[in-house]
């Protein structure tokens, strides 16, 4: 069993969804944490509540993850504190929806910012104190659109693409090494992703909770494996996809994803 006792746990996107969910889970467990989102009102209010509910450590940066000079402020903020990080939770990310040329171009970049550049940068700050020590876990937030092109989502389903083939090149190069490197694939989840993207039409099958999401992780942390899929079924059809031609995948894709036609 993995002991998260008196370990620090830092969690980007922690004010709400699947990070608050880790960052509530951990603490339970006996982790302090620090919290990393845009918005500080909310995770100063979420790291009082852990600190009361859990008697943990609770620290709060806040940061915009799509400026490249935020996750080197992160660093030297969490160095000034004297923490050491023990766990890596790169959960932070957005979506954007529609044709790919309605899209805003500046949108699009701070999407491939967030999404898959900073958990790039926050590795490589964190990642070497863990190697040094020959301990750690890392667990990048990925998605089941990692498993295929995502038409109508196409700069989502990319980053998360490259969020999936590097873990699973971490957990290769450092699972030797006493570091845990997961991809954490959800299906839907029942957050407010949908919302923030404008649309909750392409929403496919029934949601799944952010408690169940953080639990899968968990598990597969315990059994060493590079990714997880949260929920049989999508487990099932993430693979299903994976043996099937390419052409095929990304036009099935496209067609459940396509926008609606409005009256």
């Amino acid at each position: 069993m993995i002991s998260f006792e008196k370990r620090t746990a830092l969690i980007t996107g922690a004010s709400s969804g699947i990070g608050k969910a880790f960052a509530e889970a951990l603490s339970a467990r006996g982790a302090n944490v620090i919290l990393v989102a845009r918005s500080k009102d909310k995770l100063s209010s979420l790291a009082s509540e852990i600190k009361k509910q859990f008697k943990v450590k609770a620290g709060v940066i806040g940061a915009d993850l799509s400026d490249p000079k935020a996750p080197p402020k992160i660093h030297a903020a969490v160095i000034k504190k004297g923490y050491q990080v023990d766990v890596l939770i790169n959960n932070a990310g957005f979506g954007t929806y529609g044709q790919f040329h309605t899209q805003s171009a500046d949108k699009e970049h701070r999407e491939v910012m967030v999404n898959a550049a900073a958990v790039v940068q926050l590795t490589h700050l964190f990642l070497p104190s863990m190697v040094k020590k020959r301990e750690g876990i890392i667990v990048n937030v990925a998605s089941t659109g990692a498993f295929q092109p995502v038409p109508f989502s196409a700069v989502y389903g990319a980053t998360k693409a490259f969020i999936l083939s590097f873990s699973e090149a971490l957990w290769v190069e450092y699972r030797k090494q006493g570091i845990r490197v997961l991809a954490l694939c959800p299906g839907t989840t029942d957050t407010n992703f949908f919302k923030a993207r404008g649309d909750g039409e392409s929403a496919f099958g029934k949601k799944r909770t952010t408690e169940s999401v953080v639990k899968t992780a968990l598990k597969a942390l315990e059994r060493g494996k590079s990714y997880a899929v949260d929920g049989r079924l999508n487990y099932l059809l993430a693979n299903l996809i994976r043996l099937s031609p390419r052409g095929l995948a990304a036009r099935t894709t496209g067609l459940v994803m396509r926008p609606k036609k409005r009256k």
